[in-house]
């Protein structure tokens, strides 16, 4: 059974016209596959509303009760897309996560899949064309609804093509694909017509918002080819796919950007083992995600320690620093939410060197102080002042000659520091 999965977001389902031209999307699909799963996201600005509801009737919502609200979006999308599908012939149903077994972990708000009814899936789809699922949900052992967190929606795309082993996953969005950077940040990005499973996470991890990281993690991890195109134009797309030879000739492919960042600094942390994990094991068990540690060198036995957080995780990673800050000594927290991370990402990176002296050079050039530096084997972080994220995706872009053609950043001399 050749099974396609497709997978729709706010902007594409937003309204009665916007739906009908994903039903479109959907009756191509169907011409080059036997089945498929199309997985819906809540309407633009739903689950928002949704949010502000719950914060209205309490300040601070019971996790478990705000995840059923919150999945009530995703049911109503999947509701009016299967009457707009059986309205044009298609035996279609619509299922809830729960309905169609996405069985989750019970970590409210940001569950994670640990299981999928593969065999219901596939016995469902004997008796129907089209299963139209409401994404960015699932269930816990026991019953209760969870939601995934933002972007879950891809999330649940790429687990259940993963499940079924579907011929591909299309990711419709309101962009053509993978950009070099955001266009609306600098108006030479182009669109990259094809992106490994290491770059596409290295971009989602620092901030991209075209697919959702966890996402990646799945595709990646049982290979489902995943296309990333526009429910707005015929478009061909971005392929995230496996890395090939090709790839590597690429210095760059990308600059991403995340202001959804927060720098905290412990002061006097005496330097000594146990310290470090007596520090991030409390912020793990909270659930708290830390992305840049930096630790200054020690002296008199004392050290400074740096970390970033996500803002919206500020206010609870600056509560347990405080609950342990006596038993630890550490003598002062400071922390600074206006900061932001820029990255070069490439898995041409792997096989040149001065890359790192390249970005920085392009900062000095522009006065943009480096606050925090972060690499991988194919990423360079930076975190600086968020009043510059702009300056510097511009600045970085420009440096290793994206805003050129296809190819243009191939050359390690486009991108040499100067003296």
């Amino acid at each position: 059974m050749r099974i396609l999965v497709q997978k729709f977001g706010g902007t594409s389902v937003a309204s009665l016209e916007r739906m009908q031209l994903a039903r479109q999307k959907v009756l191509a699909g169907l011409q080059r596959a036997e089945k498929a799963l199309v997985v819906v996201s809540a309407r633009s600005g739903e689950t928002n509303k949704l949010l502000d509801l719950a914060r209205k009737w309490s300040p601070e919502p019971d996790p478990a009760e705000q995840d059923l609200l919150l999945s009530t979006g995703e049911q109503i999308s999947a509701a009016l897309f299967a009457m707009l599908l059986k309205d044009a012939g298609i035996r279609a149903r619509s299922c809830t996560g729960r309905q169609i077994g996405i069985r989750t972990d019970n970590v409210f708000g940001k569950a994670r899949i640990r299981a999928i009814d593969k065999d219901f899936i596939l016995k469902t789809l004997e008796d129907f064309e089209v299963l139209v699922v409401a994404g960015f949900q699932g269930v816990t052992a026991d019953g209760r609804i969870t939601t995934l967190g933002r972007g879950g929606s891809d999330t649940s795309a790429v687990a259940l093509a993963a499940a079924v082993q579907a011929q591909l996953c299309e990711i419709f969005t309101d962009v053509e694909g993978v950009f070099t950077t955001d266009p609306n940040i600098c108006p030479q990005a182009r669109k990259l017509d094809r992106v490994s499973y290491d770059e596409m996470l290295e971009m989602a991890s620092m901030g991209a918002k075209v697919l959702e990281i966890r996402s990646v993690e799945f595709a990646k991890k049982f290979t489902v080819p995943v296309l990333v195109r526009s429910t707005f134009s015929d478009a061909p797309g971005t392929f995230v796919t496996q890395e090939e030879p090709c790839m590597e000739h690429v210095l760059v492919s990308g600059i991403a950007y995340d202001r959804d960042q927060a720098r905290i600094t412990l002061r006097a942390v005496p330097d000594r083992p146990g310290v470090a994990a007596a520090i991030f094991t409390p912020l793990a068990q909270a659930n708290l995600s830390v992305d840049m540690i930096v630790q200054n060198p020690s002296h008199d036995g004392v050290t400074d320690m740096n970390f970033t957080i996500s803002r919206k995780d500020l206010s609870n990673a600056l509560r347990i620093m405080k609950d342990i800050q006596d038993s630890l000594g550490v003598t002062e927290i400071l922390f600074d939410d206006n900061v932001a991370k820029v990255s070069a990402i490439g898995v041409g990176m792997r096989n040149h060197s001065g890359v790192a002296a390249a970005a920085f050079s392009a900062l000095r050039r522009e006065n943009i102080n480096i606050l925090m530096i972060s690499t991988s084997e194919i990423k360079i972080s930076c975190i600086i002042e968020e009043k510059y994220t702009e300056l510097a995706v511009r600045t970085l872009h420009d440096a290793f000659g994206l805003s050129g053609p296809p190819g243009a950043g191939e050359d390690m001399e486009t991108v040499r520091p100067s003296r």
